[in-house]
């Protein structure tokens, strides 16, 4: 409804209001005050008249309702006004908290309400921008490739096959993270658990980053806490979506480790608190870390990445997104020696 069609609606709501107050006033003045009246017993005595009964009552319902009018329908039209706005799509709009105790409350909502949505649309207007660019780079080098064979400047040999295969696969593993974020952003990731030796899921992952780490000089190695070793111990888990994790954890650590460095994957049980019985594990690297707190605090948004990396700098946030969903958590920091860290905890079994 339009703030003016609201104030037109609520000034014939008070006048009908202010109507019926003064036909009280008449009723109550005809019941208490009637014609003057002398008789005996009476005499110098007059009942109150019946005008001066109904104009009190006129003045003083006029007053409160010319005050309510003023008090309420101001506030309520400005709301109006600015909710038409917002679903235009101006999220910038914010008004100054007025009126009863009631309405000041829902203006602050309203406020806090449009700067969720002013951020929530900024973000999208980012991640638009961002994946854009991530999906055109791909497909500009498949594309140059290719006309470049078609036009014989490039001969059609394994060499050149394999580059414009690994873009691909690289638009692949984009489509897959993309499809991965709208899943967890719906709350629709299906995990299929099952009960495993966690030991086995991780070193299972270390074998198969072991040919990069080996091309590039850099050493992979597991350790696992004592009371982990036992083939009794076991956690319920999605091994897809934990392989995924540690994908994504395990060729970050690789990347940013320079030749002669180690990674290094831990597993340490968990004692305490809901993950009781889980696992915590832990990937460190022997790189730069992580440069400054505003990194380690942003680490896991969506295209946060380093100046250097050729990722889509969605990894961590689908890392964040996937260990959330088995009900664990996730964290990052430097290590004192040097080094970046990121650690997370699955449980032993599914959140209730």
């Amino acid at each position: 409804m339009a703030p003016r069609r609201f104030r037109r609606r609520f000034a014939l709501a008070a006048l009908s209001a202010l109507a019926l107050l003064v036909g009280v006033g008449i009723a109550i003045g005809l019941l208490v005050g009637g014609p003057p009246y002398r008789g005996p017993g009476n005499q110098g005595r007059d009942r109150p008249p019946i005008v001066g009964a109904a104009a009190a009552v006129l003045v003083v319902g006029g007053a409160a309702t010319a005050l309510a009018y003023r008090r309420i329908t101001r506030p309520v039209g400005d709301l109006l006004g600015a909710a038409e706005r917002v679903a235009g799509g101006d999220y910038d709009v914010r008004l100054a908290p007025d009126g009863p105790r009631e309405l000041r409350a829902l203006t602050t909502t309203f406020n806090d309400m449009a700067a969720r949505l002013a951020g929530a649309d900024e973000q999208r207007r980012h991640f638009l921008a961002d994946i854009t660019h991530e999906l055109r780079t791909p497909l500009a080098v498949l594309q140059s490739g290719i006309e470049a064979q078609l036009d014989g400047i490039h001969p059609r040999d394994e060499r050149h096959l394999a580059s414009l295969l690994e873009e691909a696969q690289r638009l692949g593993r984009l489509i897959d993270d993309l499809h991965t974020l709208a899943l967890a952003d719906a709350g629709r990731i299906v995990l299929h658990r099952e009960r495993l030796h966690p030991v086995a899921l991780v070193e299972d992952a270390v074998a198969g980053h072991a040919p990069l780490a080996e091309r590039t000089g850099v050493t992979l190695s597991t350790s696992a806490a004592p009371p982990l070793e036992g083939a009794d111990v076991e956690i319920e888990v999605d091994p897809t979506r934990v392989r995924q994790v540690l994908d994504n954890l395990l060729s970050n650590a690789v990347r940013h480790t320079p030749p002669g460095g180690d990674v290094r994957v831990r597993l340490d049980p968990v004692d305490d608190g809901p993950e009781a019985g889980g696992v915590r594990i832990t990937v460190t690297d022997a790189g730069p870390g992580f440069v400054g707190d505003h990194a380690v605090d942003h680490m896991f948004d969506r295209f946060t990445r380093s100046a250097d990396s050729r990722g889509s700098g969605l990894g961590l946030s689908i890392a964040r997104d996937l260990v959330q969903a088995h009900g664990g958590t996730i964290r990052a920091g430097n290590e004192p020696a040097g080094g970046a860290s990121v650690s997370f905890t699955l449980p032993s079994h599914p959140p209730r």
